[in-house]
C-alpha cells in the first residue's frame, strides 16, 4: 500500500496527515489557531505564519506517530502550494521540500481548492458515504472561497461560477463580528439560526439572475444597515431571527445556483465541500432541493469539509500516481485558481 504524507498550512490551520492512494485515512492532525486570532475577529497573516513555524514539526511528527509509520514507509510527500496566505504557505512548502530532499522522496504541490473538491474521496470510517462517480458538480464554500465546479476527474476540474466579492464564510464571519458573536462566526450564526425565524428580517439575495456567480457583499451591507437603523437585537430570539434571516439568504443563493449548475451540466451527483459545508442549514436545504430534483447529494464528514491535510495527501497521491513530480524549486502561489 502506498502512503502519502500531506501537509497543509494555507491559512490558520497547521495540519498533517497520512493517507493511502485509495483514500483511507491513517492519521489526520489539525492544529487550530482560533485562539491566536479570535481577539482580532479574523486571521492576522503575520501571526498565522509565526504559529505555523512553531506548530508544523510537532504536527508532522504526531501525524506519523498516529499512522504508526516512519518516513521510510512513505511513497511521497504532498504539500499545499496555494492559494492562501503567502507566508503561511511558505512554511509548509519549505518543510515539505526539506523532508523530501533529506529522504529522497517524491514531492508534489497541491492546489488547496482542488483538495477540497476531491475530499469526498476520503475514507475516514466504514460508515462514510461512497464517493460519487465522475462527473459531479461541487459547491466549494469556505472562509476564503466560494465557487461551483464541474469535476470530471481528479485533474479535470472546471469552475462554472465564483464569488465576485466576499466568500460565503467571510460573510458569516463579518456578520458575526458586526453582531458581537465572536470568531469564527459561521458555527455561531448556524447555531442561533436554528431557533430563529428566517422570514423575520427581509434581506436581499445576491445576483438573482441566471448567472452561476455569487455575491454576498450586498447582503452583508444590508445586515449592517439593519443594525445601524434598529440597533443590535436586544433579545436572544431577536438575534436568532436576524441570524436565521441572514443564513436563509446565503443558503438559498448557494443551493439555487449549485442545482442550476448541475441541471445545466446534466450531472446527477452534487457534492458540498469546504468549511461552510459543515453548516447544518446548508446541508438540510441542499438535501431537500436535491431530493426534489432527483439528484444525489453527497456531503463528506465535517472533518473532511474544514481545512485538513488528508485532502491534500489524497490529491497528492492521485497526482503522484499520474506521474506528477515537483522539484526542489517548488514555489507558492497565493492566488492559485481552481484546477490550476
Amino acid at each position: 500500500m502506498a502512503w502519502v504524507l500531506g501537509i497543509e498550512s494555507s491559512c490558520d490551520e497547521t495540519a498533517a496527515a497520512v493517507v493511502a492512494e485509495d483514500g483511507r485515512v491513517r492519521s489526520d492532525v489539525v492544529f487550530s489557531q482560533i485562539a491566536v486570532h479570535a481577539r482580532y475577529g479574523g486571521v492576522v497573516p503575520e501571526l498565522a505564519s509565526r504559529a505555523h513555524v512553531s506548530a508544523i514539526v510537532p504536527v508532522v511528527r504526531q501525524a506519523l506517530g498516529q499512522a504508526g509509520i516512519g518516513l521510510d514507509a512513505l511513497s511521497g510527500i504532498a504539500v499545499t502550494r496555494g492559494p492562501g496566505l503567502v507566508g503561511a504557505l511558505l512554511v509548509g512548502v519549505q518543510v515539505a521540500k526539506a523532508m523530501a530532499f533529506a529522504r529522497g522522496l517524491p514531492l508534489v504541490g497541491v492546489n488547496h481548492l482542488d483538495g477540497h473538491l476531491l475530499a469526498v474521496g476520503l475514507r475516514r470510517a466504514e460508515t462514510d458515504p461512497p464517493p460519487p462517480p465522475y462527473p459531479y458538480v461541487a459547491l466549494l464554500a469556505s472562509g476564503g472561497h466560494t465557487s461551483v465546479c464541474r469535476v470530471d476527474a481528479a485533474n479535470r476540474i472546471r469552475q462554472l461560477g465564483a464569488t465576485r466579492d466576499d466568500a460565503a464564510g467571510e460573510a458569516y464571519d463579518k456578520v458575526a463580528k458586526l453582531l458581537g458573536l465572536g470568531y469564527p462566526g459561521g458555527p455561531i450564526v448556524d447555531r442561533l439560526a436554528a431557533s430563529g425565524d428566517p422570514r423575520a428580517v427581509k434581506l436581499p439575495r445576491g445576483l438573482r439572475g441566471q448567472s452561476l456567480d455569487f455575491s454576498f457583499s450586498g447582503l452583508k451591507t444590508a445586515v449592517a444597515q439593519h443594525v445601524r437603523s434598529r440597533g443590535r437585537p436586544g433579545t436572544e430570539q431577536g438575534l436568532a431571527d436576524l441570524c436565521a434571516s441572514f443564513q436563509a439568504s446565503v443558503v438559498e443563493t448557494l443551493v439555487t445556483k449549485t442545482l442550476r449548475a448541475a441541471i445545466r451540466e446534466d450531472v446527477r451527483h452534487v457534492v458540498l465541500c469546504g468549511g461552510v459545508a459543515a453548516n447544518r442549514g446548508l446541508r438540510a436545504s441542499a438535501r431537500a432541493a436535491c431530493d426534489e430534483q432527483g439528484l444525489t447529494l453527497v456531503v463528506p464528514p465535517v472533518a473532511s469539509c474544514t481545512d485538513n491535510a488528508a485532502m491534500i495527501a489524497l490529491a497528492g497521491a492521485l497526482a503522484l500516481d499520474r506521474g506528477e513530480r515537483a522539484g526542489l524549486d517548488l514555489s507558492v502561489d497565493p492566488h492559485l485558481a481552481v484546477g490550476a
